[in-house]
């Protein structure tokens, strides 16, 4: 009994991934050897070119493998781009390690290989839809997803303080996409015709031409961006404390650089042992300016004991919830602090005791 001629794959473009027929056509992708095959090419030049790139200024390059990226998802779809991404990722860090792994970083490879499959999959690709691809990844994931992972990576693998959204980051990223997008348009104009005689692909690539349209596109995009992170910024900055990422070091190193700038004007008596608690420590957008709000308090010298200056350190360490339920402190005062940061210089500075500021 003769086998049953496989059917051949469909060939149809779709206008938007929003389809059955369109994740159908994707997941019969994980079953054709053809694309698996390929998807294996496209995973092994991915890890190889990890590390290179085309350098623009110092300390800032293009990565290429994003090229590779871009055209094996075009190929293969998002079934297999997500396994793609995280078979790629694994090797990348078994291979050449750069650091503790840490598996949530593997979100932003299966996130990027994602939104190019998406975009450019079983589409009519145009420069706008590379275009927009490249916004989408250069945005929502290396800017949005990745700075979350980031500060748990370094809160719970190395111990240190990240601040969330890194401004070099992020410029480097608005800077880089409209490169990127021109780029890749153009590696993609030489490659779709050929995947299209290949049968890999069923788009002849006439569409890719830059028209002004385009243009326009591409710097509204990034115009928005860079309009989006400033606001962005800006509200970041004026609502999240700094005091709220520090590492117990970091948190011990500045209650006691506060003790240090508060000493001449504190109301303790004379012979009483204090500590000061960060509360809270903003710093302007774009500003060297730090504002911190310093809870005094005086320690109750029988909680000292024989061992008074490991006790005393272990207030020093103290967040500020921490030390408002410690029994053996009492506060006595409230500083505001406004120092320039880096380098520690004192800019001004109010104490007020404790009552005062409430009216009591």
């Amino acid at each position: 009994m003769s086998r049953p001629t496989p059917q051949p794959p469909s060939q149809t473009l779709y206008a938007t991934p929003f389809s059955a027929a369109y994740w159908r056509d994707a997941a019969v992708e994980l079953t054709r050897t053809r694309v698996l095959v390929f998807a294996a090419l496209m995973i092994a030049l991915r890890v190889a070119l990890k590390g290179f790139g085309i350098p623009l200024a110092p300390n800032l390059k293009i990565n290429i493998a994003f090229f590779v990226n871009a055209f094996g998802a075009m190929v293969f779809g998002p079934v297999v781009a997500v396994v793609a991404a995280c078979v790629s990722d694994t090797l990348g860090c078994l291979l050449f390690p750069s650091g503790p792994y840490f598996f949530p970083f593997i979100l932003t490879e299966i996130a990027g290989s994602l939104i190019f499959a998406l975009f450019l999959y079983r589409a009519k690709i145009t420069p706008a839809r590379v275009i927009l691809s490249r916004f989408c990844i250069c945005f929502f994931v290396n800017i949005l997803l990745s700075a979350p992972i980031t500060w748990w990576y370094y809160k719970l693998i190395l111990g240190k303080s990240y601040v969330l959204f890194q401004l070099p980051q992020i410029l480097k990223n608005l800077f880089c996409f409209p490169i990127e997008s021109v780029l890749l348009t153009l590696f993609l104009r030489a490659m779709v015709p050929v995947a299209y005689r290949l049968g890999l692909v069923y788009d002849t690539g006439q569409r890719i031409r830059f028209q002004k349209r385009q243009i326009v596109l591409l710097v509204g995009l990034f115009l928005a961006g860079v309009v989006s992170v400033l606001a962005f910024l800006g509200y970041y900055y004026d609502t999240t404390s700094l005091s709220a990422s520090y590492t117990p070091q970091e948190r011990y190193e500045v209650n006691r650089s506060m003790e240090d700038v508060v000493a001449d004007d504190l109301p303790a008596e004379p012979g009483q042992t204090t500590v000061c608690v960060v509360e809270s420590a903003y710093r302007k957008f774009l500003s060297p300016k730090v504002t911190y709000t310093v809870a005094v308090y005086t320690v109750d010298p029988q909680a000292l004991g024989q061992s008074a200056a490991e006790a005393l350190d272990s207030y020093r360490g103290l967040s500020k919830s921490k030390a408002a339920a410690e029994a053996a402190l009492t506060r006595i005062a409230t500083a505001t602090v406004v120092r320039r940061e880096p380098g520690g210089e004192v800019l001004s500075l109010s104490v007020v005791p404790d009552g005062l500021e409430t009216g009591k």
